[in-house]
């Protein structure tokens, strides 16, 4: 068993925010991701709207940022999955695959994946047309013809740097007119390769070995469809990184989407641990308020730490 203060779960914006705030602190605190540390924000091409950086920056490149300055600032970081929390008296034990550690506080920094749509196909061709990173696969369809599902901030990003590769975007929107900020929806509308498709609500994948067509129904006539392309890159919302929460008994509370719930000090109805980032629930999944929830998160452990071991 591996004694420390502060046990942070996620190595996303927020989870390093928690880190580089905790360790100004003085406080043992170790950082446990699965994945590759940055979480999500690996994956964006490009980031412009984070404060401090006039030119557009690559997700990767601010990770990295983010990651240089918390180990500057002393915070450990190693790559385990976090299995259960448990409690034990007064303090938590978080259970990894290789160790155990016993602590004061958690920060709870897990992020998201992407939220799948459950149609028929999309399991038997994710990987083989099918896919929810465009950063990661967007080179793959080189002249292709493609088509993006959704309409948030996150489709529209992703459908604009589709077309450095893509020959054709189709992008398919459930409703007719679409949730991505303004500026967003602007370029889009200007670019010559893109195409929309609205009130579309999809059906299922098909294909041979790999993604052929995409099966859709309009939402307002209910005639069906059929889309003929060579990739489909899927961004309708997230899924938080809960398993291990769910898998442990000690009754900390999620919402109907599987978000932990906070409140307004980014505090769990449990004492001791608090919740960051993409995985709480809240009203904007941003880099920028990611790193907010991850200083307010730190800054609140700490008084708890503090009032309650050291009076």
């Amino acid at each position: 068993m591996i004694e420390k203060d502060v046990v942070i779960i996620g190595g996303g914006p927020a989870g390093l925010t928690a880190g580089i705030y905790l360790k100004r602190a003085r406080l043992d605190t170790i950082l446990i991701e699965k994945l590759a540390v940055g979480g999500q924000i690996i994956l964006t091409d490009v980031i412009e709207n984070y404060p401090g950086f006039p030119e557009p920056i690559t997700g990767m490149e601010l990770a990295n940022r983010m990651k240089d300055q918390a180990k500057n600032f002393g915070l450990e970081i190693i790559s385990d999955e976090v299995l259960e929390i448990k409690k034990n008296d007064e303090k938590f034990i978080v259970k990894t695959w290789g160790e155990e550690f016993s602590c004061k506080g958690i920060v709870i920094a897990a992020g998201s994946q992407p939220r799948k749509l459950n149609i028929p196909g999309e399991v038997k061709f994710t990987g083989r047309g099918v896919s929810y990173c465009a950063t990661c696969d967007g080179p793959f369809f080189k002249d292709k013809k493609i088509v993006v599902i959704g309409g948030g901030d996150t489709a529209i990003e992703e459908g604009l740097y589709l077309t450095k590769h893509a020959s054709k975007v189709y992008i398919m929107h459930r409703r007719d007119k679409l949730r991505a900020t303004k500026i967003l929806q602007e370029r889009a509308f200007k670019n010559d390769k893109i195409e929309f498709i609205w009130n579309g609500l999809p059906q299922s994948f098909e294909g041979e070995n790999k993604i052929e067509k995409l099966m859709y129904k309009d939402k307002l006539s209910g005639k069906k469809n059929e889309l003929v392309i060579d990739g489909i890159f899927i961004f309708v919302g997230i899924a938080p990184n809960n398993d291990f929460i769910k898998k442990s008994n000690i009754g900390l509370k999620l919402d109907e989407k599987g978000s932990v719930i906070v409140d307004k000090d980014l505090k769990t109805n449990i004492d001791g641990i608090y919740g960051a980032g993409d995985i709480i629930k809240k009203s904007l999944y941003q880099v920028v308020t990611a790193v907010g929830d991850g200083a307010q998160a730190a800054f609140n452990l700490q008084k708890y730490i503090e009032e309650k071991y050291n009076g």
